[in-house]
């Protein structure tokens, strides 16, 4: 079997709710979608999402790396050397992490379709579902509630909330979403907004709100600072940002500078990659959660069929599509009551007709 067609395509869609972080606002995504044929008519697809503060990568960056990098080194290589294929793509392609997900991400696309069964079957099939948070923005403390009590009500039961620009308020909206929700679960992100003191005070102040997990609360630079906070409070602290590569995996949990890792796939380079930092956290008695961008569904498929293979990804933070309009890609897993379930189809799923 071999790479016999390549194409592509530049999905330019739309946030149905804006939303904002510590450090940006966000109103639209874009999405390139890769297309592989095999010469035995087999399909494969995967995503790059650029997004300068995660991935490193322009738009302009990932459309040429397609072109004059992708698409060569591609034609007429067999799918099922995958490793060896991404290992050439790794030194062409240095610091573009979205576009290197997105051949990860359909390279192991086609070769589970041709083995016939779903993906993360292909790589080991630990559990068949799990459960996702999703995100509030920064918002005013009476649009959060409002927004909670409309994912609430939708049957989510574990709430992400983004912080980190006004102390004050993060501390005032997580009391009062422990009020109004008792039997939901909370989790925080500062997104890197936080010095060290500030940290510490957000921890004393929520101690009674009972938050999961305390999300990269301090400047990717700075790695002892995110191993202070870690060290002197009880939450599970979890990096993220701080999180690129094997490399970063490996140094933070070396000098046990964190307790959990938010593994991305458009932040790390794709599947392989990711499950290689797992390993490194498994080893290290790290706790994983498999995240997301503003990445279509095609790309939170590929998100959920890496959470499922693995037994300590127990965490997903898997809602970067669902305010995405005019996602072509919606039928490749299921969302119920909170929980994710994967199409039981070859590869990610049922793939749309006539994209490409």
């Amino acid at each position: 079997m071999k790479i016999s067609r390549i194409s592509y395509h530049r999905l330019d869609l739309t946030l149905s709710v804006p939303y904002t972080i510590a450090y940006e606002s966000v109103s639209k995504s874009t999405n390139f979608i890769l297309r592989l044929e095999t010469d035995n008519s087999l399909v494969g697809m995967g995503c790059a999402v650029p997004d300068l503060h995660v991935t490193g990568e322009t738009e302009e960056e990932v459309e040429f790396a397609i072109r004059n990098v992708v698409i060569p080194n591609l034609e007429w290589k067999d799918p099922f050397t995958y490793v060896r294929i991404m290992e050439e793509l790794r030194k062409q392609l240095e610091g573009k992490s979205s576009t290197l997900a997105m051949v990860d991400m359909a390279l192991l696309d086609l070769v589970s379709r041709k083995a016939g069964v779903p993906l993360y079957k292909f790589l080991g099939g630990y559990k068949d579902s799990i459960p996702t948070s999703i995100t509030i923005g920064i918002l005013s403390l009476e649009e959060t509630l409002q927004q909670a009590s409309e994912f609430v009500a939708a049957g989510f039961v574990i709430l992400k909330v983004k912080g980190g620009k006004v102390l004050e308020e993060d501390i005032a909206k997580m009391i009062r979403l422990r009020e109004e929700f008792p039997g939901i679960q909370l989790r925080f992100d500062g997104n890197q907004g936080y010095t060290v003191a500030q940290a510490l005070e957000f921890v004393k102040k929520t101690s009674k709100v009972g938050i999961e997990i305390f999300e990269q609360p301090t400047l990717v630079q700075g790695d002892e600072s995110l191993g202070e906070v870690t060290r002197q409070v009880s939450l599970p602290v979890m990096a993220d940002e701080s999180i690129r590569s094997l490399d970063d995996a490996f140094r933070l949990a070396r000098h046990e500078r964190i307790d959990m890792v938010n593994v991305k796939l458009m932040k790390v380079g794709g599947i392989l990659q990711g499950l290689h930092i797992n390993s490194v956290a498994r080893s290290a008695n790290l706790e994983v959660m498999a995240g997301c961008i503003d990445e279509c569904a095609l790309g939170i498929s590929a998100g959920l069929h890496f959470a499922l293979s693995r037994p300590n990804i127990q965490y997903a933070d898997l809602d970067g599509n669902i305010d995405l309009l005019d996602d072509p890609f919606l039928e490749l897993f299921r969302l119920k009551d909170g929980i994710l379930y994967p199409s039981e189809g070859p590869g990610l799923g049922p793939l749309p007709e006539g994209l490409l």
